[in-house]
């Protein structure tokens, strides 16, 4: 037995596990630095829950690297009938935190934000459907809509609570999956322009009925989506409370210039001038204090971790390994770019994380979670087992 486990932990891929060590040593400096001087209650100890956090991630991401991820495939739709029922008790049974109706509030101060783990289980049932077609060129009928109705489901059920940053991510997902299961490229084609008709038409309407929007939805949770919209599409027109995050988040970021103004020592972030520092605008702070140097590094980081996973698809021997991968590196990707492009302005902000350096327990239990999973695919790439079709 001990032969056994010693033989998979030689087989870690540990440049991985280096750069979540230093990922969590930098996310839990940025979480200190943005709650250290917060007046309100408990912040000033988040530090110190980042800590826990990563510990409970590290202990889940290696019993997840252990354990043989066919398993997981095998079961794959009971995963996914799991997370749909969650998604269902939390729009009637959760609590509501930032607008959006999507969390369990558990003993001892915890929050479990179910959409997050749904992102991972549809990787999974994704990955499961895709593996029995063997590589063959997706059918429309018999693949095409079956797979879009797998991510449809958790996908309205989240833009219900309303979460729009998790529910675009599923979208993400399945436009990767898509590519990856071989899809025909006509298929491609007639995606793509119901897509920019679809968006078009959405835009359309959007500016001419605006103002019957806005008082429809004014007293509704779904119009405080109005105001995030509103900053990307009409900047100058936006109110300041929409456009306010972003304003500060990019003069916090030009504030720190090349090398940063030092730790501890950021204005905006410190101050509360750019809301949810510790969390979703995270890379201001380290644009603030560590500058151009300290983001591009973590980008570095991003891109190292993203192309040993990548390298991980490319060697295994299983299909469904490969496919749980793309996703997981979609998902990421998407996460990434989405999370610092609003940050600098070039995406609208929508409340997504930075993985592995926004403050929050159930979004880094998952994250390390699906490393652990891209882990034991790297460990059990060469294992024969009954449930390798």
């Amino acid at each position: 037995m001990f032969a056994l486990v010693f033989g998979k932990v030689k087989k870690i891929d540990w440049t991985i596990v280096a750069i979540l060590l230093v990922m969590a040593v930098v996310g839990t400096l940025l979480v200190y630095t943005t709650t250290i001087n917060s007046q309100l209650k408990g912040f000033p100890g988040m530090y110190k829950n980042n800590v826990i956090n990563y510990v409970l991630g590290f202990i889940v991401f290696v019993f997840m690297s252990m354990f043989n991820y066919r398993l997981i495939v095998h079961v794959a739709k009971y995963l996914y009938l799991f997370g749909i029922g969650l998604l269902i008790a939390v729009y009637f049974l959760g609590s509501e935190i930032n607008h959006a109706k999507g969390w369990f509030k558990l003993p001892f101060g915890f929050n479990f934000q179910p959409a997050e783990l749904m992102k991972f289980i549809v990787i999974i049932a994704l990955a499961a459907f895709l593996s029995r077609k063997k590589g063959e060129q997706l059918q429309f009928l018999r693949d095409v809509v079956p797979i879009g109705l797998i991510v449809f489901v958790p996908f309205a059920l989240v833009m219900m609570q309303p979460d729009l940053g998790n529910a675009i991510i599923f979208l993400v997902v399945l436009l990767g999956m898509y590519w990856i299961g071989n899809i025909k490229y006509w298929h491609v084609l007639i995606g793509l322009v119901v897509l920019i008709g679809g968006f078009v038409l959405f835009m359309n309407l959007y500016t001419t009925y605006h103002d019957n929007i806005k008082q429809y939805l004014g007293d509704r949770n779904v119009g405080y989506w109005m105001e995030r919209i509103d900053a990307i599409v009409d900047p100058q027109g936006a109110s300041e409370k929409a456009t306010y995050q972003g304003n500060n988040s990019k003069v916090a970021i030009g504030s720190g210039m090349l090398k940063g103004e030092g730790f501890t020592k950021g204005v905006y972030t410190q101050q509360g001038r750019v809301p949810y520092a510790y969390s979703d605008a995270v890379f201001s702070a380290l644009g603030e204090e560590f500058g151009f140097i300290g983001g591009a590094t973590l980008l570095l980081l991003y891109f190292i971790l993203i192309y040993r996973m990548i390298l991980i698809s490319i060697q295994s021997s299983d299909l469904s390994g490969s496919y749980i991968i793309v996703g997981i590196v979609s998902m990421y990707v998407f996460q990434i770019f989405e999370n610092v492009g609003m940050m600098i302005g070039l995406m609208p902000i929508t409340g997504i994380t930075l993985p592995f350096i926004s403050y929050g327990g159930t979004s880094l239990l998952i994250n390390m979670l699906s490393l652990g999973l891209v882990t034991s695919i790297h460990v059990h790439r060469e294992t024969v087992t009954a449930y390798n079709e």
